[in-house]
């Protein structure tokens, strides 16, 4: 089974996400509540895709972005950037970071799944 890592810190948000993952049967969920929680994960857990959001308490999502892709262990996850930073500025910096998609909130659940099938089937 393909495991999601999604790290959030508006509880309605990460329910959200885990519901709309949980409709699609095939998949396990591992929550964070920030960035530094999803680092503590990351070497406990066989990770498939990663979702995050930007805006979040200790270590933010760019800089959680960051640094999985200068770890070889990491890098070759699909990560996804959920967020209310909707400019193309913050779009361009979060692919420019790694990010192999950037979606807006609020956002379509069906777009979401979409992209998880894209990535990981």
């Amino acid at each position: 089974m393909k495991r999601i890592l999604i790290t959030e810190d508006s509880t309605t948000m990460r329910s959200l996400l885990v519901s709309t993952i949980d409709s699609m049967e095939s998949f396990d969920i591992v929550e964070a509540a920030n960035g530094f929680d999803a680092l503590r994960l990351l070497p406990r857990e066989r990770i498939d895709l990663i979702i995050t959001d930007i805006n979040m308490p200790d270590i933010n999502g760019l800089e959680l972005i960051s640094y999985i892709r200068n770890n070889p262990q990491y890098r070759e996850i699909p990560l996804f950037i959920i967020s209310t930073e909707g400019s193309e500025k913050d779009k361009e910096k979060g692919i420019a970071l790694g990010a192999n998609e950037y979606l807006v909130k609020p956002f379509k659940p069906e777009h979401l799944q979409e992209l998880i099938r894209k990535y990981i089937g």
